[in-house]
């Protein structure tokens, strides 16, 4: 496994360096299909904090005018394009049970599809209002005051924004009528006031058709199916394509990184896209000869290649049961401040695309135990629940003077949050039957209201300059560090099937951690009497684990 980390491959500008599997990466399209169907959603930018958790908060900034507001899956692609791709972007954590590439790509198709739209609607706005704009002008200032009104709590309030639209268009029909038929003034005043108003015809059913289309890429990528992104101008076809190219660059870079072996551990965040810290269980004893024999010289990494090989094995039992394969990795673990915003990806000639070399990783293993520095584990993780389940036992072997000590630690990432697996729903309201007035039924409503249309019509002109748009109509703050996964990762612990998967992992891990580490001690010439009593005393108490807190320590 090591001699396949330190394998390299060329490409062009830029390579993925070693082709390391991910740990987790089959069984994951479940996580990455629910993050990936953001991106096509209509639902207001606010229901994105409902995804919050208690470590990572999203910000939702309003813009200056609420016509200009973006919905969830405006705000939700802009946000990430400009995180993942932009040129002085900061490092990214790796999304552990799922695959970030294709949520990007989907996010680039969304985008690419609100274009082909928005190119329709300016030509419309440009015609029908831009031309005559003194009337767009006269009929956006009635949506808006219809718009505050109706948001009001007050119902008299909401009624009187209903009351005003209508009035504005009777006087409108008054003044058709009324304006002499001679001349071009009178004439220019008429097509002042219809204009508007063809105009948002024509954009309702532009809008409509590309809404229709969003929602069913949106329940296909939820339903396990549905279309693959097309995103156009992925791949250049000529040096001349500055901008594709550009963008297979950042691609191909975003899964480099997303295969690092280097993670950051960030206090009681715990490690970085892997979930917070539940249990934790040390076998630590005094190294002491056997009688009548030396201990063979050995270092950590000695111990650490025998628990590899073990762990390897694990799918082997003795039932089918049909435990899944695990994956098992070497990981560099480097420390960042718990409140840190950031995080900075070690550089130097010990590490290739984001991949530190085997010997570094053999070099930390044994000199890198105690004081300032990264540290190694030897992580067994186990993808499941279609990605939603992430479960990980980080192995770490320290020796000081004559006591080593074997630490196993259990890391549990939780499921995509409730709100990425919902299906969008149509749109009803109920009503009281004509006859049985006493009895409900629920009529179908337009898909779109007149307040969305014209918000999608007034954005259109400037979707091609999005920070003007971000100015006026708001946008959504990313939370840091950043990684799709785990920053909307909901609770696990409330789902008693996978709190169960939880801790009944630990034990055949834990297991087979102390019986590679006794068999290695034993042929080394040590006396491994207190060494199986431990193991025997946590192989006894690791039956009944309960998860704990076990990042914040009550100092």
């Amino acid at each position: 496994m090591i001699a396949a980390m330190g394998a390299t491959v060329a490409f062009d500008g830029f390579g993925p360096g070693a082709q390391v599997p991910l740990m987790g990466s089959d069984g994951q399209t479940g996580a990455t299909q629910a993050l990936a169907s953001a991106a096509y959603r209509d639902s207001p930018l606010s229901t994105i904090q409902e995804a919050d958790n208690d470590l990572y908060k999203t910000t939702v900034k309003e813009g200056r005018w609420g016509l200009f507001r973006p919905d969830l899956g405006e705000a939700f692609s802009r946000a990430v394009q400009v995180r993942v791709l932009g040129g002085a972007r900061k490092a990214l954590i790796q999304s552990f049970g799922a695959d970030p590439q294709p949520v990007v790509e989907h996010c680039l198709a969304a985008t690419h599809i609100r274009r082909q739209r928005d190119i329709k609607l300016t030509l419309v706005t440009f015609v029908c209002g831009v031309l005559f704009l003194p009337g767009l002008l006269l009929w956006l200032g009635v949506i808006q005051l219809r718009r505050l009104a109706a948001g009001s709590e007050n119902r008299r309030a909401g009624a009187a924004g209903t009351a005003l639209l209508l009035g504005a268009g009777l006087v409108a029909a008054i003044v058709l009528i009324k304006l002499p038929f001679d001349g071009i003034l009178p004439n220019y005043l008429r097509a002042m006031i219809v204009a508007p108003v063809l105009g948002w015809f024509l954009a309702r059913r532009i809008c409509e058709r590309y809404a229709v289309d969003l929602r069913e890429r949106w329940t296909g990528l939820l339903s396990g199916g549905g279309v693959g992104p097309h995103v156009p101008k992925s791949a250049p076809q000529d040096p001349g394509e500055k901008s594709a190219e550009e963008l297979r660059v950042n691609l191909e870079k975003l899964s480099a990184e997303q295969q690092s072996n280097i993670v950051f551990y960030a206090g009681a965040k715990g490690v970085l896209g892997l979930g917070t810290r539940w249990g934790s269980w040390t076998l630590a004893e005094e190294l002491v000869p056997q009688a009548g024999r030396e201990i063979h010289a050995f270092r950590a990494w000695d111990v650490i290649r025998k628990i590899h090989d073990e762990l390897t094995l694990l799918e082997r039992g003795s039932l089918k049961t049909g435990f899944p394969k695990p994956t098992v990795k070497h990981w560099i673990i480097s420390p960042v401040g718990e409140g840190a915003d950031e995080v900075t990806r070690p550089e130097g000639d010990s590490i290739v695309h984001y991949q530190v070399k085997p010997h570094e990783i053999q070099r930390i293993c044994n000199d890198q135990q105690f004081g300032a520095g990264n540290r190694h584990y030897l992580g067994v993780q186990f993808t499941l629940w279609d990605g939603n389940l992430v479960l990980t036992m980080m192995v770490t072997v320290t020796s000081l003077l004559h006591t080593l000590r074997i630490e196993v630690t259990g890391h549990a990432l939780g499921p995509v949050h409730g709100l990425f697996t919902t299906k969008p729903k149509a749109k009803t309201k109920e009503v009281s039957k004509t006859v049985r007035f006493w009895e409900t039924r629920e009529i179908q409503q337009p898909l779109l209201e007149t307040d969305d249309i014209v918000r999608l019509a007034v954005r259109a002109p400037l979707t091609w300059y999005p920070p003007v748009l971000e100015f006026l109509g708001g946008k959504m703050v990313l939370p840091e560090p950043f990684g799709l996964r785990h920053v909307w990762a909901g609770p696990l612990w409330k789902n008693r099937f996978m709190a169960d998967d939880a801790i009944r992992m630990a034990t055949p891990v834990l297991r087979a951690v102390h019986a590679a580490t006794v068999k290695m001690l034993d042929d080394h010439g040590v006396d491994t009497e207190r060494f199986t009593n431990r193991s025997m005393f946590l192989g006894g108490a690791v039956q009944d684990p309960g998860p704990k807190k076990a990042d914040v320590y009550d100092a």
